[in-house]
């Protein structure tokens, strides 16, 4: 079983910075890709980026590319997302997810992850 406890989230305004956190447990962190994703009231959850449990590989959505950033530290299991040039359209819940199956490829769709966080709010005020 892993747990993830995200943090980091926050009222901002247009042109900020955040950086979001996702502490998890469990032994084999180290194996699992890891992602971000968010919703925004009414709409489905979106992708936000990825990364393999190496970190060689990364992703991102078309809409926070060359403005987040994801990386991680396996040996405090933990996965971060750096959030530069925030816009009110980022205003979401963001969720850290975990896929446990140990493939250490990217992976962008919600069913492909087993493992979810309760996720942090992030309100971006223009």
């Amino acid at each position: 079983q892993v747990q993830l406890v995200e943090s980091g989230g926050g009222l901002v305004q247009a042109g900020d910075s955040l950086r979001l956190s996702c502490a998890a447990s469990g032994r084999t962190f180290s194996n699992y890709t890891m992602a971000w994703f968010r919703q925004a009231p009414g709409k489905e959850r979106e992708f936000v980026s990825t990364i393999t449990w190496s970190s060689s590989n990364t992703a991102y959505g078309d809409s926070v590319k060359g403005r987040f950033t994801i990386s991680r530290d396996n040996a405090k299991n933990t996965v971060y997302q750096q959030m530069n040039s925030l816009k009110p359209e980022d205003t979401a819940v963001y969720y850290c997810a975990a896929d446990g199956s140990g493939s250490n490829r990217l992976k962008t769709r919600v069913y492909q992850y087993n493992y979810w966080g309760q996720g942090t709010q992030v309100t971006v005020s223009s």
